[in-house]
């Protein structure tokens, strides 16, 4: 087993996500983690991985491919022993910050960001659309947990009046702020300069995706044919994903009204603009400034091949 640089720092619960879900983690020296706040192109990052990994633009179902320990829907366990059934080289999920999670020696980490308010939007069409069928499975998880006794209940289907929340707290954290936006993005953008951590983000991706795709796999110290380069780019695309929604993610119609189309929403970045009010977005620049140093805030906004100017 790889030596352990450190264990987690502190612990999560929100009433997604629990960080001791990664407590008997057994790590292998190749392991990759992909951890995200949600909506910030986590599906795109696990596709593009899973492609590198297996040299293919083949589609492969993601959710069963790449698991995902710290999500507290499926029983405790679950995601762990899908792992340790796997004969690949592993790549997981995880929407947790880089101080709740154990450091392995070997074991690599990808963090995507996302500028907030593209994030918040996202997140909204995301649990606008749960099935009654999970959010009665969610709130059967939570009757147990007396953090969150109030159970769950359908996000408020305003995206405004969401955003507005989001940016108060609730609709951002979903019961911890070690899981909000802010710490998350504080946490991730503290370990940089780890040699085991790459920050990647939404828009360069959406700017440049071969080049991003070259980053990630020269981190991952995985070699690509030249010639297999413009498939693996091509089948990476939204568009590409959107159309293979269905062999992607064949589970997702339990889980979202729709499925992976639904899922797979729309890519984009800036729908925020005509729908949050001016006051709202005045208290989410608030919030950045208060948050985020200088350099993280441009980072999240722009993004490495972005210009602040």
């Amino acid at each position: 087993m790889p030596r352990l640089i450190r264990g987690p720092l502190r612990n999560a619960r929100s009433r997604y996500f629990d960080s001791t879900r990664w407590d008997d983690y057994q790590p292998r020296s190749d392991d990759i983690i992909i951890a995200t706040y949600p909506k910030c192109g986590t599906t795109w990052t696990q596709r593009i991985v899973g492609m590198l990994v297996f040299g293919s633009d083949a589609p492969f179902p993601v959710q069963d491919i790449s698991p995902w320990p710290d999500m507290r829907l499926p029983p405790p366990g679950a995601m762990l022993e899908l792992a340790e059934s796997q004969s690949h080289r592993r790549f997981l999920k995880s929407h947790l910050p880089y101080d709740t999670l154990p450091v392995y020696e070997g074991v690599k980490f990808i963090h995507v960001a996302r500028d907030g308010r593209d994030a918040a939007m996202s997140f909204h069409n995301h649990k606008l659309n749960y099935t009654d069928t999970v959010l009665q499975e969610l709130s059967v998880i939570l009757e147990d947990d007396p953090k969150f006794s109030d159970g769950f209940t359908r996000v408020d289907p305003d995206p405004a009046r969401h955003f507005h929340q989001w940016v108060l707290g609730e609709e951002d954290h979903i019961g911890d702020p070690l899981c909000g936006f802010w710490h998350m993005e504080n946490s991730w953008w503290k370990a940089r300069n780890e040699p085991n951590v790459l920050l990647v983000h939404f828009a360069d991706m959406k700017k440049d995706l071969e080049g991003e795709m070259r980053r990630i796999a020269e981190f991952l110290n995985i070699t690509i044919p030249e010639d297999l380069w413009p498939r693996l780019v091509e089948a990476a695309s939204f568009k590409s994903m959107k159309k293979k929604a269905s062999e992607l993610m064949p589970s997702a119609d339990h889980i979202w009204q729709g499925g992976g189309e639904t899922f797979l929403h729309k890519g984009t970045n800036g729908r925020w603009q005509g729908v949050v009010n001016e006051r709202d977005l005045d208290l989410y620049d608030a919030r950045v400034h208060a948050e985020f140093s200088p350099d993280l805030a441009r980072w999240i906004e722009y993004g490495r091949l972005g210009s602040a100017s």
